[in-house]
């Protein structure tokens, strides 16, 4: 292997494998300095201003001139020109492709009377409000397998109860868009395929009244969908009794299923990266992005978002629109962005964080071009705004926030079954009902943390596996966790910590 990453032949840096000393010449290149593992060096002398291309793609202008075999990162590179008047080329549609041949895989699926098709088989208890937090978890707890394994004994084809409880639903306008979000939120789990019933516990006087969001959602009760509130119950432990209660008589309801073959085209897929470094747009992103590429062929349905984080790279999505009003809304929703981190006198280069920026990424147009490739190849069908229900099958694309927890809680919500997450620095997360694959960008984070990795793309970067090749591991990893296998994240126990809805307007 040599010793550096040539992503493309035009490109001004190199990628280096590991850490290279300062005086090491390699391929006639001297390196200048100290260059930790997946940063850059520059090919070339570059002068100040010049912009800076990987993936053939410019992401930044060098702040200062850079000399050949130097380390290229925040000390000699930064957004420059592209903090005002750097355009990208949208060219909509120019990208499409003839839908690739049709195939067809199968996983062990739950099918649901609506013929809805679940991955996992859960009883969820949501809070409409902050305040019904603690009474929420006190009776998702009782039945805990972790603490009272007895409680569940008599149901085994229930994956657990779960508390999903949220810092939100009061002090805020109850006409206003934050209102919105966290009922389309709630809405999106409340009717989730993963869950076979729902009890939902207010407190009474919140601003997300629940009688008024079951209308605006229209939904209904059932005896495998239950709602109440705190004061209408006589306090805290009586709610708590009522709650344990309800679940008891929903328990020999939601065990009464059974696993059956299932279409691949019932798979949708949650795409997300965080803790990314220097080698995620190499390994575990596009291997992502191949795996992607088959899901589709199948008939299965990818959500891309993190818009903050696609941000200078969105040019390379408009290309793949499949209708130019799918480029416009996508257009349109990078800028409200642009706005709303205005407004909030932010702007959208306040990423990479730390992490990314100590694992070799140096500005957001860089992250965003690695970010990118977790969507493949395939035409992309529709945007959607954040916990919209995502009716189109394919690649498609969620408005959302970067930041992971709230990112996935929105593609749960659009109705991710499935939650696909690439990380080089070791991010911890996992996610109910929908499970998350943790997949690994370098073979030395896959060493230190395998116990939380369940895939390990830096074999792309040893030489010892393909993109391709990694990509249909990766499927496959797909179908099976769908059929019931379980994630490291699962083992763990994360998952009911990361429901994480959008919080977004004033706090009254």
């Amino acid at each position: 292997m040599t010793p550096f990453i040539r992503l493309h032949p035009d490109d001004d840096v190199l990628i280096a494998r590991s850490q290279l000393l300062g005086g090491t010449v390699l391929d006639g290149l001297t390196v200048r300095g100290l260059v930790p593992p997946g940063h850059k060096v520059a090919v070339r002398a570059l002068d100040t201003g010049a912009p800076v291309r990987r993936y053939n793609q410019i992401i930044g202008f060098a702040s200062r001139p850079i000399a050949a075999g130097e380390h290229v990162h925040t000390h000699n590179l930064d957004m420059g020109a592209a903090k005002g008047a750097f355009e990208r080329d949208y060219a909509v549609g120019s990208d499409v492709k003839p839908a690739a041949a049709a195939r067809e895989a199968h996983f062990m699926g739950i099918r649901r009377a609506d013929g809805r098709v679940a991955t996992r088989n859960y009883i969820g208890v949501l809070s409409s409000v902050n305040c019904s937090a603690t009474a929420a978890r006190a009776i998702a707890d009782h039945f805990s397998r972790q603490n009272r394994p007895e409680a569940l004994a008599a149901f085994p084809q229930v994956d657990g109860v779960v508390a999903l409880t949220h810092g939100s639903g009061c002090g805020m306008d109850t006409e206003g868009l934050g209102l919105k979000l966290l009922e389309r939120t709630l809405a999106g789990y409340a009717t989730h395929a993963n869950f076979a019933a729902i009890l939902v516990v207010g407190l009474g006087c919140e601003a997300n009244q629940i009688k008024t969001w079951l209308t605006h959602s229209h939904l209904a009760e059932t005896p495998l969908f239950q709602v109440f509130n705190i004061q209408d119950s006589g306090g805290t432990r009586q709610t708590v009794a009522k709650g344990i209660a309800l679940i008891e008589h929903m328990l020999p309801l939601a065990n009464a299923v059974q696993r059956e073959p299932c279409s691949a085209a019932h798979l949708t897929v949650g795409l997300q990266c965080g803790g990314s470094d220097g080698y995620s747009g190499i390994s575990a992103n596009p291997a992502l992005g191949a795996a992607v590429d088959l899901l589709v062929a199948h008939g299965g349905t990818a959500i891309l978002s993190e818009t903050p984080e696609i941000y200078g790279a969105e040019h390379l999505l408009t290309r793949r629109a499949v209708r130019p009003e799918v480029a416009d809304k996508l257009i349109e929703r990078i800028r409200w962005w642009e706005q709303y981190t205005a407004l909030n006198g932010g702007e959208m280069n306040n990423n990479p964080s730390p992490g990314n920026k100590a694992g070799g990424l140096t500005t957001i147009l860089e992250k965003s071009l690695g970010a990118v490739a977790k969507g493949g190849t395939s035409n992309l069908q529709a945007v959607y705004e954040y916990a919209e229900p995502v009716r189109e099958h394919g690649f498609v694309y969620m408005d959302t926030p970067g930041y992971d927890p709230v990112s996935a809680t929105g593609q749960v919500a659009g109705g991710a079954n499935l939650i696909c997450f690439t990380t080089g620095r070791g991010s911890a997360y996992g996610c109910a009902p929908s499970p998350s694959l943790k997949l690994a960008t370098n073979s030395a984070l896959w060493q230190r943390q395998e116990e939380d990795m369940d895939i390990n793309c830096g074999e792309i970067i040893d030489g010892a596996s393909s993109i391709q090749a990694m990509g249909q591991r990766i499927f496959e990893l797909m179908l099976a966790t769908a059929s019931g296998q379980s994630t490291k994240s699962e083992r763990h126990g994360y998952g009911q910590n990361e429901f994480v809805p959008w919080q977004i307007g004033a706090v009254m």
